[in-house]
């Protein structure tokens, strides 16, 4: 997923892209949400592939990991 996913301020205002494009990753993983397949993404976008679209799927579970806080971390004003 590292090599394939991109942060860079200079390139779509610092959204993750697939390396190499300016396809936001956002993008994709919308379009898979909506029911397209792996195999109509490629068709859409030729630059791409399986393993990049497979690295979009990666950072959105790594997004998405659940992070335990312990509740004396917060700090509560009333």
């Amino acid at each position: 997923m590292h090599n394939r996913i991109l942060i860079d301020p200079q390139i779509c205002h610092g959204q993750a892209c697939i390396k190499g494009t300016r396809i936001p990753v956002a993008q994709i993983l919308g379009m898979l949400a909506c029911g397209d397949t792996i195999e109509s993404l490629l068709k859409a976008y030729p630059s791409l592939t399986q393993a990049d679209i497979l690295a979009c799927l990666g950072y959105a579970s790594f997004l998405a990991e659940e992070q335990i806080t312990p509740i004396n971390k917060f700090t509560f004003n009333a």
